[in-house]
């Protein structure tokens, strides 16, 4: 089950007795936490009736003994269960031996006072194990995968109507340009707006213009924008702000490579016929990145795009040998781009 569908039935007390929360998006997963355990508990049990186990640590024997323990004060409980290897294809290192027909005794017999949720950090689970099959039929399987950035609209839409808060269009793309697929980023940059315009209000573009935290990826479009205008003293200045916020000259390297060999897929697809939707599916990226992209690409050729793109690798491999020292390679990397003119 995908992450909405499922929240929507936790805020509907639509609670099952077993989850399997899978995937390696940190954000969802404390997120579905959170809802089963402000819609699956009173308030009162919140407190004492939250347990946690990791399975790298304790059997899933004795994890199954809690969960069919009667709470002490009543009420229901939620037993959090992290890292059962056993259900992924991976070597279990650990010297832990689990007993796993007790846990699918209880899969077939769950008891209606406790809330099993095992947490799966995995990119997959082993489904032709007997006990996924088990879980896949009997218990509730979230996705927690990551983000794809093609898919980040419908987040934005997801947090706005979470906080009650209208968004004009313009300002998907400024989140998407400062956030990316940074999910606890972006719901900390709305959660701000949110405040700001309260309740019911609407996020203007140019309150989120003032207010959105400027982020490094935003500072690589500006320096590949530098680079086009042929201004050498902005770029140094974006250079020098760069620096200032702790960003390393081998991570600008490869955050200016980035743009621009973005800039050089969507010149290439673009003389094969693709469409901007197209690009965005085929490069999986945010349709607002294939935009910027394509307001660029005209100011280059091809041949000018892969000399700079080699030009970047060029630099990087003279930092990482030492044959250069970061700041001065950084800032050479960037007066060779800027007064070459042959675009």
């Amino acid at each position: 089950m995908d992450y909405f569908k499922a929240v929507e039935k936790i805020k509907k007390k639509q609670i099952e007795a077993i989850y399997v929360l899978q995937g390696q998006e940190s954000f969802l997963i404390e997120s579905v936490m959170q809802e089963l355990i402000a819609n699956g508990l009173a308030t009162e049990d919140q407190e004492a009736n939250i347990i946690r186990y990791d399975l790298e640590e304790t059997p899933i024997q004795e994890v199954i003994m809690d969960v069919e323990t009667y709470p002490f004060f009543g009420g229901k409980k939620i037993i959090f269960a992290y890292n059962p290897i056993f259900l992924t294809g991976k070597q279990d290192k650990t010297n832990i031996s689990h007993d796993l027909e007790s846990l699918q005794a209880y899969i077939n017999n769950p008891v209606d006072y406790s809330m099993l949720v095992m947490i799966a950090p995995y990119e997959k689970l082993d489904e032709r194990k007997k006990l996924v099959k088990l879980l896949k039929k009997e218990a509730t399987i979230i996705q927690c995968e990551e983000v794809k950035a093609w898919n980040i609209d419908q987040w934005i839409d997801h947090l706005a109507k979470t906080l009650h808060v209208n968004l004009e269009k313009p300002v998907y793309e400024l989140l998407v340009q400062e956030t990316g697929t940074n999910l606890l980023m972006l719901e900390k940059e709305l959660e701000k707006l949110a405040t700001y315009v309260g309740e019911n209000g609407t996020i203007t573009a140019s309150i989120a213009e003032e207010l959105v935290a400027h982020q490094a990826n935003t500072s690589g479009l500006k320096l590949v924008d530098a680079v086009i205008a042929k201004d050498l003293n902005k770029a140094i200045q974006i250079y020098k702000d760069l620096v200032r916020m702790n960003d390393d000259e081998i991570a600008l390297v490869a955050l200016l490579a980035s743009q621009f060999r973005t800039i050089l897929h969507v010149k290439i697809l673009k003389q094969k016929g693709y469409s901007q939707k197209q690009m965005a599916q085929h490069l999986k990226v945010h349709p607002y990145v294939i935009k910027m992209a394509m307001v660029r690409e005209s100011k280059f050729s091809r041949q000018r795009l892969e000399t700079i793109i080699n030009a970047c690798a060029n630099t990087d491999a003279q930092i990482k040998q030492g044959k250069v020292e970061k700041a001065l390679a950084f800032e050479l990397l960037l007066y060779q781009l800027i007064q070459n003119t042959s675009f």
